[in-house]
C-alpha cells in the first residue's frame, strides 16, 4: 500500500544563502537515521547521485566520505561527499561535491513529532559556478530537487522501518 503524499514545506531562505525544505515523515527518527547512516543508500534518496563506488568504514562519523558518481551514464562525474557534522540520530552535515558544478554544504536534522519525524534539509552552495547563479534562478531548482530528496528519504525510511 502506498502511503499518502509526504507533507512537504519549503522556506526559501534561512539566511540569504541557505535554502531550506522540510517534511513530516511517518516513522521514527531512528528509522530515518538508519537510511542516512547507510552510505550505500545515498543514491536512492539524493537526487543526482547515480552510483556509489565506496563508503568508508567509519561512515557517518565526522571526516568520513562516500565516493559517488553524479549524472546519467555514460556522462558521470566521480566525486565524494564528506561528513562535516554528525550527531547520531538527529543531525548530519555534509560537504557534497559535484564538480564542475561545485560544492554545497547540506545539513539534515531530525526532530520527533509524536510518532512521526520532522526532517529539515538546509543547503548552501559553497564553491564553484553554482555560487554565481542568481538566487531567483538557483533557489527554485534546489527547492524542487531537495523536496524530491525528502520524498525519497521518507519512502525509504517508512518502508524499511
Amino acid at each position: 500500500m502506498i502511503s499518502p503524499p509526504v507533507n512537504l514545506r519549503t522556506r526559501r531562505r534561512v539566511r540569504s544563502d541557505v535554502i531550506e525544505v522540510e517534511a513530516t515523515v511517518k516513522t521514527t527518527p531512528e528509522s530515518v537515521w538508519r537510511v542516512l547512516a547507510d552510505g550505500w543508500l545515498y543514491p536512492l534518496w539524493v537526487v543526482g547521485a547515480s552510483r556509489i563506488r565506496q563508503v568508508e568504514d567509519t561512515w557517518p562519523e565526522t571526516g568520513s566520505k562516500i565516493h559517488h558518481s553524479v549524472g546519467l551514464w555514460p556522462a558521470v562525474i566521480n566525486d565524494d561527499t564528506e561528513v562535516i557534522e554528525c550527531l547520531p540520530g538527529s543531525v548530519i552535515g555534509l560537504r557534497a561535491k559535484a564538480w564542475p558544478a561545485g560544492e554545497a554544504t547540506v545539513r539534515v536534522t531530525l526532530e520527533p513529532q509524536g510518532a512521526d519525524t520532522r526532517v529539515r534539509m538546509q543547503e548552501d552552495a559553497t564553491a564553484g559556478p553554482a555560487r554565481l547563479v542568481p538566487e531567483r534562478v538557483l533557489a527554485p531548482v534546489v527547492v524542487l530537487r531537495n523536496r524530491e530528496a525528502l520524498r525519497r528519504l521518507a519512502w525509504l525510511s517508512e518502508r524499511r522501518g
